[in-house]
């Protein structure tokens, strides 16, 4: 397998499927009160035009009361927000979850340490849909 690079992405392993994943993670998005915006389905898409790739869909979601004051702090976040879950097979069929660290949009976008909370709850989110 090829090394994963740390460019403010975190990866996490999942022990189901890639359709389970998902399932798991809508649960909880529910059970916050998040609202799911869209649902990517890469892997449709490439077989729609004839090409094979292992399944891997995005998951874009999020909660206009948490986001806003990012944005209206930083407003270049508004193209990092709503948060983004990234369920994908590698070569080997290892199911993973990958997404942007908190800090990361922190960072690159200069919000204040204070709204940090607002989008710092995502790991414990999915950490939580992958038990």
């Amino acid at each position: 397998m090829r090394e994963l690079p740390d460019n403010g992405m975190v990866h996490i392993d999942s022990p189901h499927s890639v359709a389970e994943t998902i399932e798991r993670i809508l649960g909880m998005i529910t059970a916050k009160g998040l609202t799911l915006f869209a649902r990517i389905d890469h892997a449709g898409g490439a077989a729609a035009v004839g090409l094979k790739m292992p399944p891997t869909e995005l998951l874009i979601f999020g909660n206009a009361k948490s986001g806003t004051p990012l944005m209206l702090a930083a407003p270049t976040l508004a193209i990092d927000l709503p948060l983004k879950a990234l369920v994908w097979q590698d070569d080997e069929g290892k199911v993973r979850v990958s997404y942007n660290s908190a800090e990361y949009l922190k960072n690159r976008h200069g919000f204040p340490d204070s709204l940090l909370p607002n989008i710092a709850g995502l790991p414990v989110l999915l950490e939580g849909a992958l038990r």
